[in-house]
């Protein structure tokens, strides 16, 4: 399986209010930078979105370690997901699960692929996490 290393990161100017996100995907010896934004959106929904949007960019099923620095994401598609699938995604309370449409595209990414979710923590130097994040801010820039 083709190996992957993809990096992610996404923000906001106010919860809700503009938003961007910054992905890095490195493959075969290439590095390939993606970044987009939303006018109306949340910190959350961009922290997923840069994930989807970098695994969608492969063609074939791969073997990835995506690193990101939203809890949100790792904890949601590694821990969280099972039961949320299990109670017909509601949450433990019985309500329905946020961002919903975008959990279940992540589910059917992640089930797609061989993934590695690694979490870091944003702002502490990590030099591909502070790129995506000065690609997220630059998205914001651009709306």
């Amino acid at each position: 399986m083709n190996q992957v290393e993809i990096f992610t990161d996404g923000g906001c100017k106010g919860n809700p209010g503009p938003g961007g996100y910054g992905c890095i995907i490195k493959q075969n010896g290439e590095t390939q930078e993606i970044k987009g934004g939303n006018p109306a959106t949340t910190n959350n929904i961009m922290e997923m979105t840069a994930a989807i949007v970098a695994l969608k960019k492969l063609k074939e099923p791969c073997e990835i370690k995506l690193t990101t620095d939203s809890q949100y994401v790792v904890k949601g598609v590694t821990e969280w997901i099972k039961g949320w699938v299990r109670n017909g995604w509601k949450t433990a309370s019985r309500q329905p699960v946020k961002n919903q449409e975008l959990w279940q595209e992540l589910h059917k990414l992640n089930q797609h692929h061989a993934i590695t979710w690694v979490w870091v923590k944003g702002h502490s130097g990590h030099i591909e996490n502070e790129r995506c994040d000065q690609l997220a801010n630059e998205a914001i820039a651009e709306l």
